[in-house]
């Protein structure tokens, strides 16, 4: 078996790096969303990983990110939809320079074929990815179903930990909709890896994987 590529991301001008810093630390000082292990916390060697979490809020992707330590930070990739992040202005240089975000396009008949490419590339790269596999933006309380796209990664790369994380009261401080956040306090709760089980069917690990998060949010 070959070794596992090591991923070397792609070089940032210092003012790039000078914005990363401030986005983290304007990312946890809004939400106030620390991150919490409550399986192990990686170390800065910390191998490949793919974070899922809940999604409720164009802060999701921002959070989960700063709430990372910065060596892995800087290994790990968002998964995000075009449509939003890959604009002109401000909001596509954070994807593509900061965040170096994997851009997905939702909109295209071809577009979960190409996704699933995207994501494979970047992960035979070595990158580690997050990815909010329910889809869409929930509510904020309920998880909905999870989309294939996380078993299709799990069954090509059954190596891989994958980490739930729940997201918590983020919908509240960016309301969808809304441009400015209002100041409460979030939270992001990392919990054991899973891995997909030896001929562990889509259904059975997709609601397995959803359980982990609704068990990480406390909910019934």
């Amino acid at each position: 078996m070959s070794e596992p590529a090591i991923y070397t991301p792609p070089p940032r001008s210092r003012t790039a790096d000078l914005a990363a810093g401030v986005l983290v630390a304007l990312t946890r000082l809004v939400t106030g969303a620390q991150a919490r292990w409550v399986g192990p916390a990686p170390g800065p060697e910390a191998t490949q990983r793919v974070y899922f979490a809940n999604h409720s809020s164009h802060l999701d992707a921002l959070v989960l990110w700063a709430a990372l330590p910065s060596d892995l930070r800087r290994r790990t990739r968002p998964v995000a939809a075009a449509d939003y992040w890959d604009r002109p202005g401000l909001r596509g240089w954070i994807s593509r320079e900061l965040l170096n975000a994997v851009l997905v396009d939702r909109g295209s008949a071809q577009g979960g074929r190409e996704a699933l490419a995207r994501l494979s590339s970047a992960l035979a790269a070595g990158a580690s990815l997050i990815l909010f596999p329910e889809g869409t933006r929930g509510d904020g309380v309920t998880i909905g179903d999870l989309k294939p796209g996380l078993y299709f990664v799990a069954k090509e790369r059954p190596d891989l930990d994958l980490v739930p994380v729940y997201l918590q009261n983020l919908c509240r401080i960016l309301p969808k909709g809304e441009i400015l956040p209002v100041p409460l306090l979030g939270s992001s709760t990392f919990g054991p890896p899973l891995r997909l089980e030896p001929g562990e069917g889509r259904r059975t690990f997709l609601d397995r994987a959803r359980n982990a998060l609704i068990a990480l949010g406390g909910q019934p």
